[in-house]
């Protein structure tokens, strides 16, 4: 009998605790990777505590996985043992309906969350798909890689799927996990970047990492006075704003994106979207393919998160400094079972 290591969560909210399980056997087309780093995300913590949906405990968290493969399935392609690679939010998909045969395989109806009926990688070892454990390019660094998985991969789609331009004048509301990397992305694309915080303390930072300015998202005075100004406002952020304001920064024919679950019913008036021709939209983590796309375009732009690393046994520490809001701006566990 195999038997992993790991870190659950044991009921709603509580605090982690070692846990070991049988995964079971190894699938012909699974492979094994020994975790070496795994980020800590807030979905990690909306499944320790039920904030989307009742979760089933015990549940080991982490998806933003960096590790080597030690095993593979009989029908493994593409990948080889001694591998590094990087696992993130999803673990599997069909590979055969439209979406996945289309490249788009994070928008597969029966696509499997690598912590969502299942364990992650708060742990010294997960299995995945081969076709979600993608390899790490060189020049990226393994420590810090982990949030590109699963963060990166959330903050850079949208400039993909809606075919962004270097000319174009971007904001970010919020700078953190997702914003700091939304920020680096936009400034590297080429665009003018304005960044919105709620957090007066966030403004140099958020210029430091590549905003040309910053702007409160709660003070509607500025927000009024940046009136019209914007192609693309991408929103990092769960949290529920003032959003006939943040549309309104929009220039005609402008688009507010949503990348944060935001789990409250949103309101705003839909006269400023009709009067102008502006849009909402939002979107997932991405697809293996676009993932690729991401890790190069980082290792040819030289981003990387800002990260703070935890050892995995100081996990529930590490979780408290997330849930204080003190990580800058992500939180990297290094595995460290004897």
């Amino acid at each position: 009998m195999t038997m992993f290591r790991g870190w659950a969560a044991p009921g709603k909210g509580a605090e982690l605790q070692r846990f070991d399980f049988d995964p079971g056997a190894l699938g012909p087309e699974e492979v094994e990777i020994a975790v070496e780093h795994c980020g800590i995300c807030h979905s990690d913590l909306a499944m320790v505590d039920s904030e989307w949906f009742p979760v089933s405990y015990p549940v080991v968290p982490g998806h933003e996985v960096v590790g080597t493969i030690v095993a593979a399935g009989t029908h493994v392609k593409g990948r080889t043992l001694g591998q590094r690679v990087g696992l993130g939010w999803h673990s599997s998909s069909c590979q055969h309906c439209a979406y996945c045969l289309g490249g788009e395989q994070n928008l597969c109806p029966t696509r499997q969350p690598t912590i969502v009926g299942r364990h992650g990688g708060f742990a010294d070892k997960v299995r995945a798909h081969w076709s979600w454990a993608l390899p790490l390019p060189e020049g990226l660094d393994p420590a810090s890689a982990g949030p590109l998985m699963c963060g990166g991969g959330t903050a850079f789609l949208p400039f993909v799927i809606h075919d962004i331009k270097p000319t174009d004048r971007v904001g970010v509301v919020g700078i953190g996990g997702l914003g700091h990397l939304a920020v680096k992305f936009a400034k590297a694309w080429g665009c003018e970047v304005t960044a919105f915080t709620s957090s007066a303390s966030k403004r140099e930072e958020a210029l430091a990492l590549g905003a040309h300015r910053t702007i409160s998202s709660v003070d509607q005075n500025e927000l009024k006075a940046f009136a019209g100004q914007l192609g693309f406002l991408m929103v990092t952020v769960g949290a529920s704003l003032e959003w006939d304001a943040l549309i309104g920064t929009l220039a005609p024919k402008g688009r507010m994106h949503l990348v944060g679950v935001v789990t409250e019913a949103m309101k705003l008036r839909t006269g400023s979207l009709l009067s102008w021709q502006r849009s909402m939209s939002a979107s997932p983590t991405a697809s293996p393919v676009t993932l690729m796309k991401m890790m190069d375009f980082c290792v040819r732009h030289g981003i990387a998160p800002q990260v703070e690393h935890f050892p995995m046994s100081r996990v529930n520490d590490a979780i408290a400094h997330l849930r204080n809001g003190q990580a800058r701006y992500r939180v990297v566990l290094d595995a460290d079972f004897a």
